[in-house]
Parts: structure tokens; C-alpha cells; sequence
């Protein structure tokens, strides 16, 4: 807030307008995560939920236009869906396994198949696990 008069500034301001429509449901999630996405699907006048099960490769972004690349094989073709974290389509994110990393991005994963594309488990703890 500007202490002149007392009107929000352009990010403040941003934040105000953005806050309702944020989700309080996301889990705490790194890139290198095996994630089963619930996402939304309309067909023929009815809803359905279809689960993406797949590997994190990237998380990009802030605040409502937080994105997360997430990628899996479909008999041997690699399919890759860039969602919006805190759309209204994405209806849950599950964290099947965690997966240790050193990168903020795994685009080298395209190039990879069948287990040079295997991701090593984390069985350490997180500080977002604490509950």
C-alpha cells in the first residue's frame, strides 16, 4: 500500500484481484514428481474427470499463471500437456512418488527412452511434509 494515499499499487493491486481465484488445494510438488492430474473433460454435454499420469518436467510462472509441464509415454510416443495450475479444468494433483533431481527443468527427458528416462526416487523428507 502507498503511504501517500492509502490506494494500492500495481502489484498489490494485481494480488487483490487474483487471490479469489487461486486454489488452497495444491500439494506441495517439485519438478521430478510422478503426479496423476485429474483434468476435466466435457464430452457430448456431460463431465468426466480424466487422470494424466505423468512425470513433472517443469513448473513455470507465478501467482494464477502458474503452469506445469507434465510428461508421459503412450505405447512408445511421449505425450506432453502444458496445464495451468490453478484452472478450473484441473480438478486434483496427486503425488504418486517423489523424484530426486538437480534440475529445475528436464526437457533432456525427450531425448531419453525406457529407463534412461527413469527418474531416481526421493525417500527423504521434505520441509512441506511436516503436518
Amino acid at each position: 500500500m502507498s503511504k501517500q494515499n492509502d490506494q494500492p499499487k500495481g502489484q498489490d493491486l494485481l494480488r487483490m484481484v487474483e487471490k479469489p481465484y487461486l486454489k488452497d488445494n495444491i500439494p506441495p510438488f517439485r519438478v521430478g514428481d510422478m503426479l496423476d492430474v485429474g483434468i476435466r473433460i466435457r464430452e457430448a454435454g456431460k463431465e468426466r474427470v480424466q487422470t494424466f499420469h505423468g512425470i513433472c518436467i517443469a513448473r513455470k510462472g507465478g501467482g494464477i499463471r502458474e503452469t506445469i509441464t507434465v510428461r508421459r509415454v503412450v505405447q512408445g510416443q511421449g505425450v506432453e500437456r502444458i496445464l495451468p495450475l490453478h484452472s478450473p479444468s484441473i480438478e486434483s494433483i496427486k503425488v504418486v512418488r517423489r523424484g530426486k533431481v538437480r534440475r529445475a527443468k528436464l526437457h533432456y527427458l525427450r531425448e531419453r527412452a525406457g529407463r534412461a528416462a527413469r527418474v531416481r526416487e526421493d525417500f527423504r523428507k521434505r520441509p512441506e511434509d511436516k503436518k
